[in-house]
Formats: C-alpha cells, sequence, structure tokens
C-alpha cells in the first residue's frame, strides 16, 4: 500500500478540502493563549459551548502566537455529517457503522522507525533547554484554565507484561519543561487498570500520548466496557473503519509503542504512588471546559507524567486540539455510546430499537434518544426495557427519551414535539433516583438533594416514554402529504 493510500490526519484533511465548507485555514496570528479557542467558539464549535456559536468548518491555524513551524486544528469532527463524509457512511447511521466495526476488529502492525513520520524529528528530555510548554502549541481554553491543555492526546499503555495494551483519551495539563498532570480514573478505563498494577509494583508505567490523528482513531478510543472489554484494544476499531491496519513504531526512550502517522508522539512514564495538584500554577480552581457545558474542577491529585522524549513531523507538525463542550465531544463520545447501545438491546429485544443518538444537549454522554419500533401487542412495555438496559449498562447516561419510529430523532423539534403531543407527565415519566453517574455534572452534589444524593457522581436517572401506546396508534397519525418526488424542480 502506498503512502498515500494510508489513512492519518493529512489525508483526511486532504479529503475535506474537497468539500464546500468544511474546511478553512487561515495565516493570520493567534495566541494559543485562550484566543484560539475563544475566536472557535464563534466559528464551529456548537455543543453546549457558551453562546453564540454555530456548526462551522474544520478550521487550521496556520500561524500561532510563540510557535514557528507547527500549526493547530480543532473542529474536524465538529459535525455528525462531516464524520459522515469522513467514514464514508451516512451519518444517521454511525452507531451501527462502529457497531459493526467492533464486531469485525483489524489490529495494527508495527512499521520500522524510517516508515514512521511522527518520528522525524526528535527532542530528548535530556536535550539542553527541553521543554514541552515550547514545543507543543497545546491551547488554553479559557483564562481560567489551569494551564495549556492536550485534549485530543491518545494515551497508549499495556499491562506489565505486555499481555494487553489499550488507548483511551484523558484531559492532560502541561504542568512544567517535562512534567504533565493527567488524571486517570483508577480502575475506571483500561489504562486506569494497568497503572494500578504498575503502583502496586511501585514501578514508572511506560506510556505514548499520541496527538494529530486519523478521526477514525480518536471515535475508535471512546469506547467503554462492556463493549470492549478487558484486552481489546480499541485501536483494532480503527483499522476495521478504515480497513487497514494501524501503525505502530518503537519508541526511543521507552517500552511503548507510539502510532506512526501521528502528528507528535510524546514518550513518558506515569510514576507510580505519585501526584500532584493540578492546578498548581493558577490556583484558579478550575480545570478546563468539559462536555456539560461548565469549567471542570481541579483535582486536588493527578497523576504525574514525566516525559522523556517528544518525536514529531518535519513539515509543519499539527497540534489537534478540541474544546470540552463543543460538538465535537459529541461526536467522539456520542457514536460510540450509541453504537454499544445498539449492541446491547439487539441482543437482549432484537428488532425494537431502530436507531440510537446521543445528541449535544447531552454532551454525548448523559442522555440519549431511542427510536421503538412496535408491530404487536406484545412490544407495549419492550420501549421501557430498552431504556433500563441502556442506562443500566452505561453509567455516564443519565436521560432517555423514546420515541416512535416515525420521529427523527436527529431533529430536536421533532422529539420535543413529540414530548409536546404524544406524552403525559404523570404516567410517561419514569424516574430511577440514587444511581451512579458523571461527577462533571453539577447537579449531582449533595446539596443540590440532601439526603438522596450522598455523594458527588449520584443523580436520578429519567426516562421519558414519548412512544403512543400500541392500541391507541390510531389517534396518533401525522398528518399525511401528498408524495412529490421532482420537487426540487421548483426551486431551479
Amino acid at each position: 500500500m502506498s503512502q498515500e493510500e494510508l489513512y492519518d490526519l493529512r489525508k483526511v484533511l486532504e479529503e475535506l478540502k474537497q468539500e464546500s465548507g468544511a474546511y478553512h485555514e487561515t495565516d493570520v496570528e493567534v495566541d494559543p493563549d485562550s484566543e484560539l479557542a475563544g475566536a472557535y467558539r464563534y466559528i464551529g464549535s456548537g455543543g453546549t459551548v457558551m453562546r453564540p456559536t454555530q456548526e462551522g468548518p474544520t478550521m487550521m491555524f496556520n500561524n500561532i502566537k510563540g510557535f514557528p513551524g507547527t500549526r493547530v486544528t480543532i473542529g474536524i469532527m465538529a459535525s455528525r455529517k462531516r464524520v459522515g463524509k469522513i467514514l464514508n457512511y451516512d451519518y444517521r447511521y454511525l452507531g451501527r457503522l462502529l457497531k459493526e466495526s467492533v464486531a469485525n476488529p483489524i489490529k495494527p502492525v508495527k512499521v520500522s522507525k524510517e516508515e514512521a513520520p511522527a518520528q522525524e524529528v526528535v527532542h530528548l528530555a535530556t536535550d539542553d533547554g527541553f521543554d514541552i510548554r515550547k514545543i507543543l502549541p497545546a491551547p488554553t481554553n479559557t483564562p481560567q484554565d489551569a494551564g495549556p491543555y492536550i485534549t485530543m492526546g491518545v494515551v497508549l499503555g499495556s499491562d506489565p507484561d505486555k499481555t494487553m495494551s489499550d488507548v483511551t483519551i484523558h484531559r492532560m495539563v502541561l504542568e512544567d519543561e517535562d512534567t504533565i498532570g493527567m488524571y486517570v480514573m483508577p480502575g475506571g478505563r483500561h489504562i486506569g487498570h494497568f497503572q494500578e498494577q504498575y503502583e502496586k509494583l511501585n514501578k514508572p508505567m511506560p506510556i505514548t500520548i499520541n496527538i494529530g490523528l486519523d478521526p477514525a482513531i480518536s471515535i475508535g478510543t471512546t469506547f467503554e466496557p462492556p463493549t470492549t472489554p478487558l484486552g481489546y484494544n480499541e485501536l483494532w476499531i480503527a483499522g476495521a473503519l478504515r480497513n487497514q491496519p494501524v501503525q505502530l513504531v518503537d519508541c526511543l526512550t521507552v517500552d511503548e509503542v507510539g502510532i506512526a502517522r501521528s502528528e507528535f508522539i510524546i514518550e513518558a512514564e506515569i510514576l507510580p504512588n505519585e501526584r500532584m495538584q493540578e492546578d498548581l500554577h493558577t490556583n484558579t480552581g478550575h480545570a478546563m471546559p468539559e462536555f456539560p457545558g461548565y469549567n471542570g474542577d481541579a483535582n486536588p491529585a493527578v497523576n504525574v507524567v514525566k516525559v522523556k522524549a517528544i518525536t514529531h513531523r518535519k513539515d509543519n507538525p499539527i497540534m489537534q486540539t478540541t474544546i470540552g463542550p463543543s460538538e465535537e465531544h459529541v461526536s467522539m463520545a456520542g457514536i460510540p455510546t450509541e453504537a454499544s447501545i445498539l449492541d446491547l438491546v439487539e441482543k437482549a429485544i432484537p428488532g425494537k430499537v431502530v436507531n440510537v443518538y446521543n445528541p449535544p444537549a447531552g454532551g454525548g454522554k448523559l442522555m440519549s434518544i431511542l427510536q421503538i419500533h412496535k408491530e404487536r401487542e406484545a412490544d407495549e412495555g419492550i420501549q421501557r426495557q430498552a431504556a433500563i438496559l441502556a442506562l443500566s449498562a452505561f453509567k455516564e447516561l443519565k436521560t432517555v427519551i423514546l420515541v416512535d419510529d416515525d420521529v427523527d430523532i436527529f431533529d430536536m423539534n421533532d422529539v420535543m414535539w413529540t414530548l409536546n403531543t404524544r406524552f403525559q407527565g404523570d404516567k410517561d415519566i419514569i424516574v430511577l433516583p440514587g444511581m451512579r453517574n458523571h461527577p462533571l455534572d453539577p447537579s449531582e452534589i449533595p446539596e443540590y438533594n440532601p439526603g438522596v444524593i450522598r455523594f458527588r457522581g449520584m443523580s436520578a436517572k429519567t426516562i421519558l416514554d414519548g412512544t403512543v401506546p400500541f392500541d391507541l396508534k390510531d389517534k396518533f397519525i401525522r398528518a399525511q402529504f401528498k408524495d412529490v418526488s421532482d420537487w426540487e424542480k421548483y426551486l431551479r
């Protein structure tokens, strides 16, 4: 396979340039400290970002203040339709595409250093003047942030015996010249499980942080159990999405591999049994904007990551970044969750859930809309079983809206129409109190609901059943219009 046929960030960007309105680049100087994210909020962030915002193009900033020769791209996945173009698939059924990719994995292959563009330039931590803050144009999203953050870095690590490996995305703040603060949820993800094993051995855990990637990797990375159990590396999903294996390369300073076609690879170690204050240098109490739309609280004890080397491409390497509450996060977190819910409900109640959408209102994690097909009397109630299945399997899911299969789940006006004309609050709301959810939701604190929310991260979960009772279907038929197949002629 030729280099031109291999997928990476640059190949995808070249493809987007052919799509009207999908890509824009600028040579106007931009400051990575708050200005870049602040500008893109207006241009194309979408999601739950502070208004005004909109759906806009992928941006490439070519002139980064203080970082000559490097570029920053943002928003490549900040449009579901654009993700469909990137993956060459109907945007409405991306969940099904990812579900099939999980079931038909293609494992990575290893290539030589000469075949790995990510290792064209090498900076060693032992070099005079080495400073990650001068090499990486990592943006600071708001003036209150704890510092410059790597928001689109895929962390790759293995267990101590090298029998399993995994990739995840974490928020990572640049603390000093060779230190990164990274919060790894203990045991919550596979990387966390591996890191706990290293801590018990009191050994540093070698990792790579891979930046500037094909979106197929970024989206695949965000799958979680039960869809991808321990031992399943989500890079296999990216291989299936592209029908070509992801290329890996041996590191220069740590016993791990990096993604060979990245723009940057950070080679590092997570130190055992050491923690540090996330906002050590700012003391603002804030970390960075997170997917619910609020500034995340700075963590008092994040993992300490010591950088050993940074390698990158020679030709104007691209720093990839995102804004936490943007539509981009919805694509990365929401589409894999849709795939996971579809997989689960099809096993339990096949043929009854037509489609699933995790909309921007929930940041891709907190809300799912399930499109239900009822064809007989015995199907009544099956919709609530589907909702309970989804809520029980995905603890970060807070709200499930159920609609019939004549409702467009990607049109929130249609969904809200359902809740106004096919819904009665006293009989169609099911509340499940005292369950575990996501601690970044600011309403999930004991002060909000004393006695019920005992610890931060607990929540009531809600099912809104907007499906029509099967025996009343004839009373809820939408006004039927004549099909006019050549309607576009009136616009010519």
